[in-house]
């Protein structure tokens, strides 16, 4: 450090003027430095003294060796408040820091030295003004130069400065208070104090200490071998270590003090060593107390950020959501959804299975009861249907996902009984268009209708629901596409396969299916919209909607959908069906019709017979 104090006083105390830039003696070598000049600019300051003052800065810049890797720069000037001229990151060019030098207004006001010196140690010399980190261990030099009295304390917030590593000097111009300024500096206070009557003898007093602060550097000189820092002593030098460390046997290397090896720290998890002394450290999750030694958990739930759904668990490692009884975190770890028992226990629905908070229920499709044990129901009796299935061919079900639709198409088909008097079957794939792949009519057995659903190829394009709606209304269920009369009274069922939401509006002709008189059944997967399934599918809902949450779970929908496809009316297989305007049909509803009155007549003959009983 003494050869960056060379250059300091050389270049500041020997050039009060912007012209005599010339040394009168050798020039000190320096390394990577630091520098901030603290400028007093306060009222007191006359115009002339603070142009000497500029005047001073340009020439000392001229001097040093100005670079982003050797020393840089900064300058601030202060009165009743601190003004940045231009931080150490600013320039790398001398020029730039002349001409913003020149450019340099004072403020004219009071003198807050105390004020300027905790802007330079808490701002200027921070890595974001541009000062170099401390594990570099590049200098951090401050240059104070004032004319009066402080009108704020400096004793305490230079001694924090000193504190932090900044070395500084103190330079009093006339009429510059003498204490002031040894409370300022850093020690020894003999070659960090300045201060000079007038501009005209700094030379003078430069030239005086020249030979002393410019002497020789036995550090330099000589193999010192010190591991932390050499210091030089008139004729020789001397090792001394960083602080907390200290100097080993050979007066050479340092070791490092293990301060809380002695026990006697008083932390209540860890003691941690720094330089010269120790500090308390505790475990993760939680904090130091105001002791500074003691530990308390930290309640992470307290801050009110943890934003779970039900309940909020406070762990050494942070918040920790936690679900009320039937409900199961979701994979966001903060919200919480009612556990669906039925996919996650053997509930054994024969139909469908239907979760309830903490239990479960199993239901039957319409038109059968629930048996004794509760989870089977009644058989129907096989009966006549007239089938179509709508399914989804748009591009985001994918060619892979578009095969497994296929085979559970096929499962339905294995529990139906397909003939033309039984179940007749009907298929229509939609995405940006509508295609009849086979209609009711065409095919007499399941063999035969699975063999053209396993021929059908994927559509890809977009998904117009609405459009195929529409086309099962007009089409799918017309005479000519092989529906039975309605006049037979054969069910109606349609089954819409989706895995997203409808490009096109679906209520138009879903109502109308509805109206129709078709049975409406709604199956999603992944994507689909509830709302829209709910839309399609007739009431009640949880009847007739299915959802999947992909493609490879779909299977256990066929339990749901399973004797489903049941008619309310079944019409047993191998009935024979009349039409009602047949001459027999009418023979038989006159036969029932004159049994049912003469009925009504012989009740209508007891009933006064009874009255007249009473009467006597």
């Amino acid at each position: 450090m003494r050869g960056l104090l060379c250059w300091l006083v050389l270049l500041f105390l020997l050039q009060p003027w912007e012209s005599q830039l010339q040394l009168a003696g050798p020039r000190c070598h320096t390394g990577p430095l630091d520098l901030v000049f603290v400028i007093d600019s306060s009222r007191s300051v006359r115009p002339f003294e603070f142009e000497t003052m500029r005047q001073f800065l340009v020439g000392l810049l001229r001097g040093l060796n100005v670079g982003p890797n050797a020393t840089r720069v900064g300058v601030i000037q202060y009165s009743s408040q601190v003004q940045s001229v231009f931080p150490l990151r600013a320039f790398s060019r001398r020029e730039d820091m002349e001409r913003a030098i020149r450019d340099l207004v004072p403020l004219a006001q009071g003198t807050m030295t105390g004020l300027a010196i905790q802007y330079a140690m808490n701002v200027a010399f921070s890595v974001a003004e541009g000062a170099r980190p401390p594990e570099e261990r590049v200098p951090r030099v401050a240059v104070i130069v004032t004319d009066g009295r402080p009108q704020d304390r400096v004793a305490e917030v230079a001694a924090q400065a000193r504190a932090r590593g900044i070395e500084i000097y103190a330079v009093g111009v006339q009429r510059a208070d003498v204490g002031s300024l040894r409370a300022m500096a850093s020690p020894p206070l003999d070659e960090h104090v300045f201060l000079v009557e007038s501009f005209d003898l700094i030379q003078e007093f430069g030239l005086q200490f020249q030979s002393r602060l410019c002497g020789k550097d036995q550090c330099a000189e000589r193999g010192h071998g010190c591991q932390h820092q050499c210091v030089n002593v008139p004729g020789t030098f001397h090792c001394t270590c960083n602080p907390g460390y200290k100097l080993a046997a050979d007066n050479k290397s340092c070791l490092a003090i293990d301060l809380c090896a002695e026990g006697t720290h008083g932390c209540e998890h860890h003691c941690v060593n720094s330089p010269g002394s120790y500090f308390c450290r505790c475990q993760v999750g939680f904090v130091l107390q105001q002791d500074q030694r003691s530990c308390r958990a930290i309640d992470y739930c307290s801050f009110s950020n943890h934003s779970c759904q039900h309940e909020c668990v406070s762990t050494p490692g942070g918040p920790r959501c936690h679900c009320r009884e039937g409900h199961d975190l979701q994979p966001d770890g903060r919200s919480c959804q009612v556990r669906d028992l039925c996919n996650g226990v053997d509930h054994g629905c024969e139909f469908q299975c239907v979760s309830e908070g903490l239990s479960y229920r199993c239901l039957c499709p319409e038109g059968r009861q629930l048996q004794a044990d509760g989870k089977s129901c009644d058989r129907c009796r096989e009966g006549h249907v007239d089938l179509v299935l709508l399914v989804d061919g748009s591009k985001s079900v994918r060619p892979q996902n578009f095969e497994l639709v296929k085979r559970f198409v096929n499962q339905i088909v294995d529990f139906l009984d397909v003939s033309p008097e039984g179940t007749r079957v009907g298929l229509v794939q939609f995405s940006s268009r509508v295609r009849t792949e086979f209609p009711l009519g065409r095919y007499g057995t399941a063999a035969e209708v699975k063999q053209a659903v396993l021929a059908v190829e994927y559509m890809e394009r977009g998904t117009m629901t609405g459009l195929a709606l529409q086309h099962m209304v007009e089409h799918s269920f017309s005479e000519a596409q092989g529906a039975r009369p309605r006049a037979l009274n054969v069910p109606r069922v349609g089954l819409v396969f989706t895995d997203g939401r409808s490009q096109d509006d679906i209520s138009v002709w879903a109502a109308r299916a509805k109206e129709e008189g078709i049975v409406m059944y709604a199956v999603g997967v992944g994507k689909a919209v509830e709302a829209e399934l709910r839309e399609i599918a007739s009431e009640p809902a949880e009847l007739h909607v299915s959802y999947a949450p992909d493609f490879g779970t779909m299977t256990h929908l066929l339990q749901n959908l399973r004797g489903s496809i049941c008619p309310e009316e079944g019409i047993s297989a191998g009935t024979e069906l009349r039409s009602p305007c047949e001459c027999e049909s009418l023979v038989e509803f006159q036969g029932r019709t004159l049994g049912a009155l003469e009925s009504l007549t012989l009740n209508h003959i007891l009933w006064g017979w009874w009255r007249g009983l009473e009467g006597k």
